[in-house]
């Protein structure tokens, strides 16, 4: 492939600059977009469309858990993205694949991992570390929920995402600048899509299964927003 455009997305300079180290010496000729937040992300993206891969840390600034990979996901599907990030926990690895990722390196991979990760993506793999055969019943039916998830078009992600944050119905249409009208046919949509009743359970299973391990809180809301 000659010179893949990569752009890396992380709010810490130091990892930024080892990962573009290790990005130089590992795919030759690559062009490297560096971004330090969601917002710069977004644009970035918007700019090269037909990047060859994103390198995501899930913890930037206006990324809020998962949300950010499934923003990328529904809006730019055939853009591989790689997750690099400090957990190394197993429920938010397969999450991540669950939400369509087409890679997790842990933060403390080595050089050569990372390298060789990256080219598989690269020719169209997938790269995650070793992730349990067996799961429960309950992480079978968060997998499927997830699955769902994923099938949400951007604008009802984020609405989906602020649902969440417990914001009202008013306040989501000004954001979005959209009608309080079209919020509540999203909602309509989102509730069909999950296969649930109430935007209240929307909301929390929204921050359960976009969760990487930081807590969080919403705040009660009634089902008229």
């Amino acid at each position: 492939m000659a010179q893949p455009t990569l752009i890396i997305a992380d709010d810490h300079p130091l990892f930024r600059a080892a990962l573009r180290e290790v990005v130089g010496r590992q795919i030759a000729g690559a062009q490297i977009i560096e971004v330090s937040s969601l917002d710069a992300l977004q644009a970035a993206i918007a700019n090269h469309p037909d990047s060859d891969m994103v390198l995501l840390d899930l913890r930037m600034p206006g990324a809020r858990g998962l949300s950010s990979l499934l923003y990328l996901r529904a809006e730019y599907p055939t853009v591989p993205i790689v997750v690099v990030s400090a957990s190394e926990d197993p429920c938010v690895v397969q999450r991540t694949l669950d939400f369509g990722a087409s890679g997790f390196i842990p933060k403390s991979a080595s050089i050569e991992t990372i390298g060789e990760s990256l080219r598989a993506v690269l020719d169209g793999g997938i790269c995650a570390p070793p992730l349990p055969e067996r799961r429960s019943k309950a992480e079978e039916q968060d997998r499927e929920q997830a699955r769902r998830l994923s099938t949400l078009t951007p604008q009802q992600l984020k609405v989906l995402v602020m649902l969440a944050e417990g914001q009202s119905n008013k306040y989501i249409a000004a954001h979005l600048a959209i009608t309080e009208a079209t919020v509540k046919a999203h909602i309509t949509g989102i509730l069909r899509k999950l296969g649930i009743e109430r935007r209240t359970q929307a909301a929390v299973l929204a921050q359960r299964l976009m969760q990487t391990g930081d807590r969080a809180e919403i705040r009660a809301l009634d089902d008229d927003g």
